[in-house]
């Protein structure tokens, strides 16, 4: 364990990397902005495998400007499974934008997901989709539950649009580079008062490439109240 007594310590000092899952990473390899080719995957796998993480969600983007189809991306993580050795768990989903494509994939029921049909969504970083709260709705009645990505990232919402959202049974994943500042001050400020309420459901690191996986695992600027509240998250899913 940490000293309580130092003032900022990172995710590998506090212990919580050790055993965790992560649910948002770019490490599928050719498929979107993430890591480029098989190698540079196996690179940032053999990282996080020191650093100890137990379990990785792989979510390549899926949108109108990158139409990553299902069948394509399976075939790319099974290729990745295959040439892999070390013991964290890989897992497939996707990260869906909330566009006119994923309103056809998921009428479809065409979709990668988590456990308990969970989807990953996100929006626009400055607008929210046209009528939100229906495609949510949507989302539910087609028997898939909402997880929104990294939503301290929405520079539209505002705590009454999280807590509405929350109402409706959307799930939260924490972007863990935004409580160390990686987007900027108002990203990890909102981090932190979303943390005060309780909001989040899940951790990512959002890992596009080796060098940001670096930067998001050594960076030191959790407090002790913050490590407490990431602990509380991950007993969530224990």
């Amino acid at each position: 364990m940490f000293n309580i007594f130092k003032k900022h310590v990172n995710l590998l000092q506090c212990g919580l990397y050790q055993g965790m899952t992560d649910r948002h990473s770019h490490v599928l390899f050719g498929v979107d902005d993430g890591s480029p080719d098989i190698e540079h995957s196996l690179r940032i796998l053999a990282a996080m495998e020191n650093a100890g993480l137990k379990e990785l969600w792989v979510t390549p983007h899926i949108m109108e400007d990158c139409p990553n189809k299902t069948a394509h991306l399976k075939d790319v993580f099974g290729r990745l499974q295959s040439v892999y050795t070390g013991n964290i768990r890989l897992r497939l989903a996707a990260e869906y934008m909330i566009d006119n494509l994923f309103l056809k994939r998921l009428a479809e029921k065409d979709l990668l997901v988590m456990e308990d049909n969970m989807v990953l969504l996100e929006t626009s970083t400055w607008s929210s989709p046209y009528n939100l709260s229906g495609i949510i709705g949507q989302v539910l009645s087609h028997g898939f539950n909402p997880v929104l990505a990294h939503p301290e990232r929405y520079r539209y919402m505002k705590m009454e649009d999280y807590r509405k959202l929350k109402s409706y049974g959307v799930k939260f994943q924490l972007n863990y580079p935004s409580l160390v500042g990686f987007y900027g001050s108002g990203q990890r400020e909102k981090s932190l008062e979303m943390m005060k309420e309780d909001m989040y459901d899940f951790i990512g690191t959002d890992c596009h490439n080796y060098r940001s996986l670096n930067h998001i695992l050594q960076t030191k600027k959790l407090f002790p109240q913050d490590v407490e509240a990431l602990r509380r998250i991950l007993e969530k899913n224990a």
